[in-house]
């Protein structure tokens, strides 16, 4: 009886001061300088374990409890952005399960350097059509990280995988960080999808994005304008022939010494020849003497000047009065 005693005792003291097991899979996972401690409960872990976190630098050889990571529960993470002050130096962080009665060892995760172990993800992109081309817009959230270095510091380049819809062909494309890229020869009034990943000058872990979809601008755009400066121009020679066309008839109406000067010529001519040959001078009508040539006054002029001792009519006076109102 006494022996019996003695083994339960020695099994119930054996079990109490079993330590609880340690937590597994501690690793320390940073995407944009977020920094954030993840773990796993072991197996047989009770459910009212809690967990406690501490750090240590490379440049200090003391642990720094965590303040707001002093009883996590399974299930939660640790954020240690704030711990991580310097992007350039190196920590690591150590993990513990406890109960009120028992403790687990520590279980340590391995050295992280924040600016190089971060994993860069995607900037926010906006897509829009230019013609035969894509306008990708990025933008960096702004958050500083060390003194004067930010986040979009780390940014050096971007790798855009351009995908179109209409038959999945695709293409990749690396370019230097900035803000306003433009992705050109492409297919006018085609929908493309655009995923962007960026790269640091340290960091190679990049993250791509979702896929950004936008048509380029339709083929008509142009076309329109084309047609219209087509039928611009022909508007405009239209209103210059008819601009022409009505110059040379108003100016036909307007110019009536180009008649007069025909008929002086021709009736010169007559004379003239008449004289020559010794023909009797012409006859004309009173009507054509009184209209005709009161109207062409250069003409009696002409008449008297080649024959000044006869009158081309018996009245002197007309001949002067033509010849006053002959222009010069």
């Amino acid at each position: 009886m006494g022996l019996w005693l003695l083994l339960l005792l020695h099994l119930h003291l054996g079990n109490w001061c079993m330590s609880l097991p340690a937590p597994s899979s501690v690793f320390i996972s940073s995407i944009n300088m977020e920094h954030t401690l993840r773990f796993l409960p072991a197996p047989g872990t009770p459910p009212e374990t809690h967990f406690t976190v501490q750090i240590i630098s490379s440049r200090k050889s003391s642990w720094r409890p965590v303040m707001r990571c002093l009883e996590l529960t399974v299930g939660q993470t640790c954020n240690l952005t704030r711990m991580f002050k310097d992007p350039y130096e190196h920590y690591q962080a150590r993990i513990q399960a406890f109960t009120p009665a028992q403790t687990s060892s520590w279980t340590l995760s391995g050295w992280f350097q924040p600016l190089s172990d971060t994993v860069l993800g995607p900037p926010d992109v906006t897509v829009s059509g230019c013609g035969n081309c894509l306008t990708v817009l990025l933008r960096v959230p702004t958050k500083e990280l060390h003194q004067d270095l930010q986040l979009k510091d780390l940014y050096r380049g971007v790798i855009f995988h351009v995908q179109r819809t209409r038959d999945g062909a695709q293409f990749t494309l690396t370019l230097p960080y900035k803000e306003e890229n433009e992705i050109t020869y492409l297919q006018s009034g085609v929908e493309y999808c655009v995923s962007v990943s960026a790269t640091g000058l340290i960091n190679s872990n990049p993250v791509s994005s979702k896929p950004y979809c936008a048509f380029t601008s339709p083929p008509s755009s142009k076309s329109s304008c084309s047609l219209y400066v087509v039928f611009g121009l022909v508007g405009v020679f239209c209103m210059l022939g008819i601009l022409s066309i009505g110059w040379l008839v108003c100016s036909g109406q307007m110019s009536p010494k180009l008649p007069r000067q025909h008929l002086s010529r021709s009736l010169s001519y007559v004379l003239l020849q008449g004289q020559k040959h010794g023909g009797a001078r012409p006859e004309f009508s009173g009507h054509f003497l009184t209209s005709q040539l009161h109207e062409t006054g250069s003409v009696s002029c002409l008449l008297t000047a080649l024959s000044p001792g006869q009158a081309v009519m018996n009245s002197s006076e007309l001949q002067e009065k033509d010849c006053r109102l002959a222009p010069n």
